[in-house]
């Protein structure tokens, strides 16, 4: 497996490669990310619906949702809460602070879009007819939980979230087999659903996914509107996310293990193969 300090080193070499994209490119591929998460969030709200022991239900969801970042991490995507780790290539002031935030916001904006097309697909495909309605209920219920929560505990569930979202990259690139990555992105992402942290980009999908069920199906639900989740859900998560990401592990590990140290002081074959992986992500 790869080093902590390799692992910091190769994303330097990612975060060069991710910000060179152009914006067609990071729309695109951020579309693609979006949709897996939304994959995630259905496949999630479905394996817990009907299981009455709250905790058990939660459990259910918490195992199947990390499905969402196997796809992000092999399949190939631009994920805005994962790229939040592109400060480390910041911090060791080979990008501008201009092609971060472009990179952000572009990614953003596709995640936002794929996010939405599931939840669209899934509503008017009738997917929430699932278990003599108890989906679509379920749905709801958990758009609701989102916009109820106050503006500050969106936020550090934020923070909490993308802490153990960008660990489960951080430790994906310390694995140098698929089989490998994908257990170690298992851990971490079923923690944060199994304690119920807030993902911007799986808020997106669960949020749009309960307005649109709660329209279709004549569900009532007082104060699930569009500016509730883009006011009281999506703006706190969104910037916890970033603190947590960007600026606790991302600032953390350059910090521990870059600042400082000699970015190329390595053999010239580490050096060829942090190349190739910064190629393939």
């Amino acid at each position: 497996m790869h080093s902590p300090l390799e692992i910091a080193r190769n994303y330097v070499e990612i975060g060069i490669h991710k910000v060179k994209l152009s914006a067609f490119k990071m729309v695109i591929l951020g579309i693609f990310a979006g949709m897996f998460i939304g994959f995630a969030g259905i496949s999630a709200t479905t394996g817990g619906a009907t299981v009455d022991n709250a905790s058990l239900s939660r459990l259910i969801s918490a195992c199947l949702f990390p499905a969402g970042m196997a796809m992000v991490i092999v399949a190939g995507s631009e994920l805005f809460t994962g790229n939040n780790l592109i400060i480390i290539a910041l911090l060791e002031k080979k990008i501008k602070l201009h092609e971060m935030l472009k990179n952000w916001f572009f990614v953003f904006i596709g995640n936002f879009t794929g996010a939405v097309i599931v939840a669209a697909l899934v509503v008017y495909g009738h997917i929430p007819d699932l278990f003599g309605g108890k989906l679509a209920e379920s749905i709801v219920n958990s758009a609701l939980h989102r916009v109820n929560l106050s503006f500050g505990d969106s936020f550090i569930r934020g923070i909490l979230c993308n802490v153990l979202v960008c660990i489960a990259i951080w430790a994906a690139f310390a694995a140098k087999t698929v089989s490998g990555k994908l257990l170690m992105t298992f851990w971490p992402v079923m923690t944060f659903v199994l304690c119920g942290f807030e993902h911007s980009i799986a808020d997106i999908y669960f949020c749009m996914a309960g307005i649109f069920t709660a329209g279709e199906y004549g569900i009532a639900a007082e104060g699930l509107t569009i500016g509730s989740f883009l006011f009281k859900n999506l703006l706190p998560v969104t910037l916890g996310n970033i603190v947590g990401g960007a600026g606790i592990v991302g600032t953390g590990y350059w910090l521990m293990y870059l600042r400082h140290t000699p970015l190329y002081s390595m053999p010239i074959e580490a050096e060829q193969e942090e190349i190739d992986i910064a190629e393939e992500y």
